[in-house]
């Protein structure tokens, strides 16, 4: 640092950074800008620079420059207390801020659960406060993806915005193929009476779950029967409620498939208050492997979602759209997690 007429230290410039490496100031704001044009020597001169004379961006002074806000948001469209009970948004919301860490590039957290929220938050999103968005959550009918699209916003969705075909770029697990793998479990285990709580219907986990459950029955040669099916909504309370419905249609149900870890904590606890023992008398099967799958007892056979790889690869698309490139989709695979539920 220099030292200012008055004494104060002065904080590093990039004159400063350019001094201390030896090159142009121009050298240094290609490398602060990307590295384009610039030798590995030179790069690697300026990084050193950097990290001796301990230069910060003036992030404000670049936007200025670049006409970016050099900051990402974390969209739910949920309410609030379903962010702070469900832990996949937190393991989320963790990866894509390490990942965008990597770039220097802070992640904001947005929360809208209702209509004036979400419109107020579009309305800040769309002034130009951020460079892009990665939507967490999204249901079939909610207008944001597509105010957001209209808008020319560059916008990466957790799991395929239902009604939006290719229009958004997306990262997400195969939903049907994880549910074919975890009710051809339960059928391997001799259960013929399988019950499914699914998550909330307008969104891709809930339909797809649903489908990826119906094909295997038929596959087995089972019927489907609407008295083994409850709508959930990915909460603990939403599967505590699903199962105790579940078990007065269908009594002799043998099994249960749960489109969420949280839910079937709840439908474990039902159950086990109702005096059925699992896995005997019934088995349950969740999915995620959230914390959640192991915070109950019995711990849950579930279906493991990459989140670390999810929050990658969002982080990465991301990135690639704001840099000018297409909307892209990115599927990823599921894994079959055995415990002691079944």
């Amino acid at each position: 640092m220099t030292t200012s007429a008055n004494g104060r230290r002065k904080p590093p410039t990039v004159h400063d950074v350019a001094r201390e490496a030896g090159v142009s100031r121009g050298t240094v704001s290609r490398v602060l800008n990307g590295g384009h044009y610039v030798s590995p020597t030179a790069r690697k001169s300026v990084e050193a620079a950097i990290k001796k004379t301990g230069y910060v961006v003036n992030r404000h002074a670049r936007s200025l420059i670049t006409g970016r806000s050099d900051s990402v948001a974390f969209l739910l469209t949920e309410p609030q207390e379903k962010f702070f009970e469900d832990p996949n948004f937190n393991v989320l919301l963790r990866g894509c801020t390490e990942h965008l860490a990597k770039h220097d590039i802070p992640l904001l957290l947005m929360l809208a659960s209702n209509e004036d929220e979400r419109r107020r938050l579009t309305r800040y999103i769309t002034s130009g406060h951020v460079d892009g968005v990665l939507l967490v959550s999204s249901h079939s009918g909610d207008p944001v993806a597509a105010e957001l699209l209209d808008a020319g916003i560059p916008l990466v969705a957790c799991g395929k915005p239902l009604g939006l075909g290719t229009k958004v770029s997306y990262v997400a697990v195969d939903e049907r193929e994880g549910a074919h793998e975890m009710v051809r479990h339960l059928v391997s285990t001799g259960r013929r009476r399988i019950g499914m709580i699914t998550g909330p219907l307008d969104t891709p986990g809930g339909t797809e779950r649903l489908a990826g459950y119906r094909d295997v029955l038929a596959e087995a040669g089972l019927p489907y029967d609407p008295a083994l099916v409850a709508e959930g909504d990915y909460r603990r309370a939403g599967g505590e409620a699903a199962a105790t419905r579940l078990l007065a249609q269908a009594p002799d149900m043998d099994a249960v498939f749960v489109a969420s870890d949280l839910m079937a904590q709840g439908v474990v606890s039902t159950l086990q208050h109702a005096g059925r023992v699992i896995p005997d008398d019934i088995a349950v099967g969740g999915f995620d492997d959230s914390p959640a799958a192991t915070a109950v007892s019995p711990s849950l056979t579930t279906m493991r979602q990459p989140f670390d790889r999810i929050s990658a690869e969002m982080v990465r698309v991301l990135l690639a759209q704001i840099a000018g490139e297409d909307t892209a989709a990115v599927i990823l695979p599921t894994e079959l997690v055995v415990r002691d539920s079944a």
